[in-house]
């Protein structure tokens, strides 16, 4: 099996104890040297597993889940919980950047939680460069920037191939307390190092349009902010760990819900996680499972002497998406600066999720199609993913107190042109993602909790998992988002 270092105090967190057999793993090695989409990887020897499936059931050490163990067993290096973009980011980051085995597991299919009803924005104008989000958000713009300009040099297009588009991004405000809210912004973006520029109502008006803010509006320009696709996103990072499979370094297990982990008897380590239809050995298991994070740690951790407690919350949020709309056009992606606002809003300790107010700003964008993308809306409203036909007539108000073309509409006209995505970011108390190895266990990791941020900080937080579990220096400092002393 593939070498791997741990940070950890000891060295044998691995030992196979309290199993009655082992397969062996066969091991082959070669050369290469690939720019395989979109990462050179320089020439070196690897050493790939092989992975066998094992002739008999393992007797469980510990098992923590209900369901009966299956006879079907898979050894990997790294096995993820959750094929979400943070999911299936670090699984790429692990088959590029390592010779190491991976397998994602997930209940259900990619794109099918907050990942495929995000409006797909990586933009920075709405960030502040004071939080601790900053620099992690930072440098995964830098990736996905790279990834872009990697994929043109290979001879393909990134706007078809993850409908990546650099628009620009417009925070937007009507008021003269609007207005000086985002010069001060503008301010802290250019001294963090961003081109950013305040623009008047009377020059908003020149480049956007459509947009209205009134004589004492204005906006906080960002040239170099970009949007892309997540579907067409996670088909092509799909299709990039597939290219590994033939090799034995990857696998897919979806439709396959965890029911429980296997622990060391020894070292007290987890060594296996149990799907309904397969054991998969892992030296090392990051859990990515977004909202649900909390309740399948709890379930998997029930009854054991690890006190967990991910304080990851669903917050449900509407867009509203109208296809080939051609009645207007916008240059930029746009976001009312009240939107920041209660993006970090901090749920009241002693309130129940119901207790929360619904919470509407106007964002806007244009993807690759033509379709016009509007919203959003937040709320705690448990696991609930229905519709709520009054919160899409919200979301068209308000995006009409902005873009004035939208009132000579009626809603009513696009039944058959529109659709409607519902998703629940995972939310996190503090406003930070959780990232890093579960208290305790040296081998199992934390990505998750990235609200409403998980395409725009997928790839840093896939190079920071990666390094943590290779023991390598990581290029952002992680400890504000370690899960000790924030999930216990």
């Amino acid at each position: 099996m593939a070498s791997m270092a741990l940070n950890s105090p000891s060295s044998n967190h691995f030992v196979n104890d309290g199993y009655t057999s082992f397969s062996r793993v066969r091991l082959c090695s070669f050369s290469f040297e690939s720019s395989l989409y979109g990462f050179k990887i320089p020439r070196r020897q690897l050493s790939l597993s092989v992975n066998e499936t094992r002739t008999t059931r393992p007797k469980p050490a510990c098992y923590s889940g209900s369901e009966p163990l299956k006879a079907s067993s898979q050894s990997f290096d790294v096995v993820i919980v959750g094929a979400g973009i943070i999911g299936l980011t670090i699984a790429r980051q692990f088959l590029i950047g390592s010779d190491l085995s991976v397998a994602v597991v997930d209940k259900a299919v990619p794109c099918s939680g907050a990942t495929g009803a995000g409006q797909g924005c990586i933009w920075m104008v709405h960030k502040n460069p004071g939080s601790q989000t900053w620099e992690l958000t930072k440098r995964s713009h830098q990736l996905w920037k790279r990834l872009a300009e990697t994929i043109r040099d290979q001879g393909m297009d990134p706007l078809q191939v993850l409908g990546w588009k650099k628009t620009g991004s417009l925070l937007v405000g009507r008021t003269p307390g609007d207005s000086i809210i985002l010069r001060e912004r503008v301010r802290q973006l250019s001294e963090a190092g961003l081109t950013a520029e305040y623009l008047p109502s009377n020059e908003l008006l020149s480049v956007e349009p459509a947009l209205f803010v009134g004589s004492d509006g204005g906006a906080a320009f960002v040239p170099d902010d970009c949007q892309l696709d997540a579907l067409r996103t996670v088909s092509y990072i799909e299709k990039v760990n597939r290219s590994f499979t033939l090799e034995g370094r990857y696998a897919e297990f979806y439709h396959e819900p965890v029911a429980g982990l296997f622990r060391s008897t020894s070292s007290g380590e987890v060594e296996a996680v149990q799907t309904s239809n397969n054991t998969l050995y892992g030296k090392a298991i990051v859990v990515a499972a977004g909202c649900w994070s909390q309740s399948l740690m709890h379930d998997l951790f029930r009854g054991s002497n690890v006190k967990l407690d991910v304080l990851v919350k669903p917050r449900k949020g509407h867009l509203l998406v109208l296809e080939n709309f051609n009645s207007l056009q916008l240059n930029h992606g746009l976001m009312e600066v009240g939107y920041v606002d209660y993006e970090n809003s901090i749920l009241t300790p002693g309130l129940n999720d119901q207790s929360q107010t619904l919470s509407v700003s106007m964002t806007a964008t244009m993807d690759t199609m033509g379709n016009l993308i509007l919203g959003s809306s937040r709320q705690f409203a448990g696991f609930s993913t229905e519709v709520e036909d009054s919160i899409i007539l919200h979301i068209w108000k308000r995006a009409g107190d902005f873009i004035p073309k939208l009132k000579e509409l009626s809603l009513k006209n696009f039944i058959k042109n529109r659709n409607v995505r519902v998703g629940l970011r995972p939310y996190m108390p503090d406003g930070k993602p959780v990232i890093g190895h579960v208290p305790g266990l040296s081998n199992m990791f934390l990505a998750t909790g990235h609200e409403g941020g998980g395409l725009s900080m997928a790839l840093g937080t896939a190079e920071m998992v990666v390094d943590m579990v290779l023991g390598n220096p990581t290029h952002v400092d992680n400890s504000p988002f370690a899960a000790q002393g924030r999930c216990c």
